[in-house]
């Protein structure tokens, strides 16, 4: 028989659950934290007393006065400043370098252009000198809890190894193991498929809070998703899980670049987008903003960018009544091009799910666009940097702290 948890397990548990709360929800007075978590006060008491003493949380008086008599209850606010993660977002035509602080505080960050044809090399020595300048500015008593970096490819869970990426000669690259060497924080940098972060991001702080059951889907110049069921990722074996801009729903259609013909991606990607406007080939016309003028256009009454967008969102309704029958999401959200394609063609995507999904799934089913607009992989990569620390706080602070800090 498996032994229940020990006290020691059951604090550890609670000192998470507590933190957790104060990071995604913010500030909370003791009242609040006893009231939300079932708890009584003399334990919350306890365990913030654990946290402030770990540099996490502090307590201070409220700052604007309650109506209720007596002393007032005093607020847990998370150590912003104090502990901090680095989130790397590495899209197709930029990287975003941020200083997250705990509680989703963005402190500080770099963004630059990213060239389609850039090296690995090139790519490295960007991410390297975005993370240092902004490190340099952390205050000295702060301490660095995790990194993550969202990729737009297959990255395998294992080892966080990148597999395939657009535009890039990656083979097996190891990007985070070649970022924390470059650093030399003493901590590990995790790689993750953006899209995957874009759904762990929208359901934590975005338009899938409350939701447990929910896609994500993200456009760049592929298409990629990010599935939560019952509150968790879904990763599949190897971490190859929500690869669903490569389901065939035209077979014999457009050539993708994975090989395969009438991929998700292939038809309501940027560059049929594109090809269908008559843009492909006009100069500076790629990524977001190209895809932006095409849904401006068409809100302008161009007839041809309208009927890009009604070809582009009648296989994106496809696409998405296919995922609404073998998953059953509450919500469907849209992010990265996807999001301005869902603007501009939402009435058609409505009308492809109404008649191709099975009625019992698309019953309840809501279609949102991602609340964190262009940041959802960034903060994803923030709250997957997070993870180890508001599982076990105090005892990853003090791990972290034990040595000391290398210089960048």
């Amino acid at each position: 028989m498996k032994a229940g948890p020990s006290q020691e397990d059951i604090r550890r548990h609670n000192l998470g659950t507590l933190l957790r709360f104060v990071h995604l929800r913010g500030p909370a007075s003791r009242a609040t934290l006893a009231e939300s978590l079932g708890l009584n006060r003399s334990t919350i008491m306890a365990l913030t007393a654990d946290l402030t003493a770990a540099g996490l949380v502090r307590e201070e008086l409220p700052r604007k006065p309650g109506r209720r008599a007596g002393r007032p209850s005093l607020v847990v606010r998370p150590e912003s400043t104090r502990v901090y993660v680095l989130a790397f977002d590495v899209g197709v035509d930029r990287l975003v370098v941020a200083r997250v602080g705990l509680g989703g505080v963005v402190l500080d960050r770099r963004e630059a252009a990213r060239s389609r044809g850039s090296d690995p090399g090139e790519l490295l020595g960007t991410l390297v000198a975005g993370a240092r300048s902004i490190v340099r500015k952390a205050e000295r008593d702060a301490v660095c809890v995790g990194a993550a970096l969202g990729f737009p490819g297959t990255v395998r869970r294992e080892d966080h190894a990148i597999m395939f990426g657009p535009n890039l000669d990656v083979g097996e690259l190891r990007l985070g193991e070649a970022l924390s060497r470059r650093l030399g924080l003493g901590i590990p940098v995790s790689v993750c498929n953006d899209a995957n972060l874009g759904a762990l991001a929208e359901h934590e702080r975005g338009s899938g809070v409350g939701c447990d059951d929910l896609i994500y889907l993200h456009g760049d110049v592929g298409v990629g998703g990010g599935i939560i069921a019952r509150g968790r990722l879904l990763g599949g074996a190897e971490g190859f899980g929500g690869e669903v801009g490569h389901m065939v729903i035209n077979p014999g259609g457009r050539p993708c670049a994975c090989g395969s013909q009438g991929c998700l991606e292939a038809e309501v990607g940027e560059r049929t987008l594109l090809a269908h406007a008559d843009r492909e080939e006009a100069p500076g016309q790629t990524g977001r903003d190209a895809v932006r003028a095409v849904v401006d256009a068409a809100d302008r009454g161009d007839i041809v960018a309208r009927e890009a967008l009604h070809r582009v969102g009648t296989w994106l309704g496809l696409g998405v009544a296919n995922l609404v029958n073998v998953f059953n999401p509450g919500l469907v959200i849209f992010g990265g091009t996807l999001r301005d394609i869902y603007l501009g063609a939402a009435a058609q995507i409505r009308s492809v799910l109404a008649t191709s999904a099975l009625a019992a799934p698309r019953e309840k089913v809501r279609l949102r666009t991602a609340a964190l607009g262009d940041d959802t992989t960034l903060v994803g990569a923030a709250e997957f940097a997070f993870a180890e620390v508001l599982a076990d706080p105090v005892q990853v602070l003090a791990r972290l702290r034990a040595p000391e800090d290398s210089p960048v």
